[in-house]
């Protein structure tokens, strides 16, 4: 018979293990970045709950309790979609795949993206769509630097959302794409124009691009004209153009490899059981 200390020992450990489960869980429920920083605010608020709690703050205590009741709220119908696939697994008994990683669960590769982007601009250009999109590399840009927000998207990239979105017959078509991740924030989005002195060739779409990297530096913006067809990436208010394809691709890869490093997708590691990495090779080898 275990004695009742060991028995405290082993319902603390897995209360511990089933705490570090959940926080997975919740990790693993999107491949959305800004989820990872609310999943860990709300760690950083049950710890200090516990703590409050060990050191006898009554108030403290009681306002973060009512706090994380609010955040976990907030959760919920941020991620209702991720928690009713959630649900839905859990009802039909596989626990298993719920600790698989998310790309395993079918989630976009971190990189896949890139491509959807060039494949779109490529084939925006061989048809002449004007097109503009502003890209994050860092920070999320504030919605009080565009002159117009635009109207909120949050999709997933794809080729031929981006091409429908600036076709001539849409609505959204007119002002710039935002593109945060692999995620489009919004479209119809309307950029302060720069001021600079540049070449008359140089259209409103450019301007607005240069405009914007002169006042966010953590973004870039990729134009496309609507008269040549050609396309240029705005960078730090100077444009580089024309580009060709490979060039494209090679400058999407350098600015939003590093991005996509610190995407969910990538900062969630795979699940593996302690007993995995034990290796008893050593045992049957001869001396």
């Amino acid at each position: 018979m275990l004695d009742p200390q060991t028995i405290s020992w082993l319902l603390r450990s897995v209360d511990l293990i089933a705490v570090l489960l959940l926080v997975y869980f919740m990790l693993s429920l999107s491949s959305d970045r800004r989820v990872l920083m609310m999943v860990r605010g709300i760690v950083v608020l049950l710890i200090a709950n516990v703590l409050s709690f060990r050191l006898g703050l009554v108030l403290m205590h009681y306002v973060l309790d009512k706090v994380l009741a609010g955040a976990a709220v907030a959760i919920a119908i941020i991620l209702q979609s991720e928690l009713r696939r959630f649900l839905e697994q859990l009802g039909r008994g596989q626990v298993l795949s719920l600790l698989q990683s998310p790309a395993a669960r079918g989630y976009n590769h971190p990189d896949s993206f890139i491509h959807e982007l060039a494949d779109a601009v490529v084939e925006l250009s061989q048809s002449r769509c004007g097109a503009l999109l502003v890209m994050e590399t860092g920070d999320p840009i504030a919605e009080n630097e565009f002159s117009v927000p635009g109207v909120p998207l949050d999709a997933l990239i794809s080729r031929e959302l981006i091409q429908t979105i600036f076709q001539v017959s849409t609505l959204l078509h007119d002002g710039a794409l935002w593109v945060r991740g692999d995620r489009l924030v919004a479209a119809g989005v309307i950029l302060p124009l720069s001021d600079r002195d540049a070449s008359r060739e140089i259209g409103t779409r450019h301007r607005a691009a240069m405009g914007i990297t002169e006042r966010v530096s953590q973004c870039f913006c990729v134009v496309v004209s609507e008269e040549t067809g050609s396309i240029a990436i705005a960078e730090g208010g100077k444009l580089e153009r024309p580009l060709t394809s490979a060039r494209l691709r090679e400058l999407l890869e350098t600015r939003l490899q590093p991005y996509t490093a610190v995407s969910l997708s990538r900062t969630v590691p795979k699940f593996n059981w302690p007993w995995q990495r034990l290796d008893f090779r050593h045992l049957f080898v001869k001396k």
